[in-house]
């Protein structure tokens, strides 16, 4: 059996697996794990729990840490620069006259 806590990344995405290690993870906080895309913040949508090998796809990446209010802030203004960007691309687009879908 393994220790792993469910963690999910997008508001309807696929629930992850990851160590929690000694973190004591409640349904609803954000954590920030190590992924195959670099340090990410996730939503704890299963607290940690036992589980049996054949469920856990090897090697589970550990949860880094607790995510502090200066993590969810970043994550705010990253939210904010998302939407500048596309504004931005939108109007690229129309200005070159570029056939996009």
């Amino acid at each position: 059996m393994i220790k792993v806590a469910g963690i999910r990344f997008q508001k309807a995405g696929k629930i992850y697996y990851f160590d929690p290690g000694d973190f004591e993870l409640e349904t609803g906080m954000h954590a920030i794990v190590e992924t195959a895309r670099g340090v990410e913040l996730g939503t704890v949508l299963i607290p940690p729990k036992f589980v049996e090998d054949e469920q856990v796809i090897q090697p589970l990446k550990p949860v880094l840490r607790i995510a502090t209010d200066e993590d969810e802030r970043i994550i705010e203004e990253n939210r904010e620069k998302e939407k500048e960007a596309f504004a931005i691309c939108k109007e690229k687009i129309l200005k070159h006259g570029l056939e996009m879908k």
